[in-house]
C-alpha cells in the first residue's frame, strides 16, 4: 500500500464525512522515507513532480565533512553512527537523517543535509 496525501479521508469543517467524487490522483501519490544505513554504497532515483530526478542513498561509507575552524571540507570515512534524535529506533538502528551525529576519522561530525532526499551526506564538525 502506498502513501497518499489527498484530504478525502479526513472530515469535513462541520465533522460530517466527506464523500468520494473522484479517484486518487497520481500528483497526490507520496513514498515511504528512505532510511539511509551505513554500508556499501547504494543509490536508487526516482522521477519526482516536473520530470525532476531525485536520488536517494539507500547505504553510504563516506560523508562530505567541513571544518569551520580551518574552513576546509574532506571526503571522510563513517566509522559509526553515534546519536539520532530523529527517531529512538533510528538510533537503534543506526539510520542517518538531518541531524545525526557520526563517528567520522577527523572526529564526531552533525549531519546537515538529508541524505534520503538529497543522495549525499554533508556533515559538519563538533568541536570539542
Amino acid at each position: 500500500m502506498s502513501v497518499w496525501h489527498g484530504n478525502l479521508h479526513k472530515r469535513k469543517a462541520s465533522s460530517g464525512k466527506k464523500r468520494s467524487y473522484r479517484k486518487k490522483r497520481k500528483f497526490e501519490k507520496g513514498s515511504f522515507p528512505t532510511e539511509t544505513v551505513v554500508n556499501k554504497v547504494k543509490k536508487k532515483t526516482s522521477r519526482g513532480r516536473g520530470g525532476n530526478i531525485k536520488i536517494r542513498l539507500l547505504s553510504v561509507k563516506s560523508a562530505n565533512v567541513s571544518d569551520h575552524l580551518t574552513g576546509k571540507t574532506e571526503k571522510v570515512e563513517i566509522l559509526r553512527t553515534i546519536k539520532n534524535n530523529a527517531s529512538i529506533d533510528y538510533d537503534r538502528r543506526g539510520v542517518i537523517t538531518k541531524g545525526t551525529i557520526i563517528e567520522t576519522s577527523l572526529g564526531r561530525a552533525h549531519v546537515t543535509s538529508r541524505p534520503g532526499r538529497e543522495g549525499v551526506v554533508n556533515a559538519v564538525l563538533i568541536p570539542e
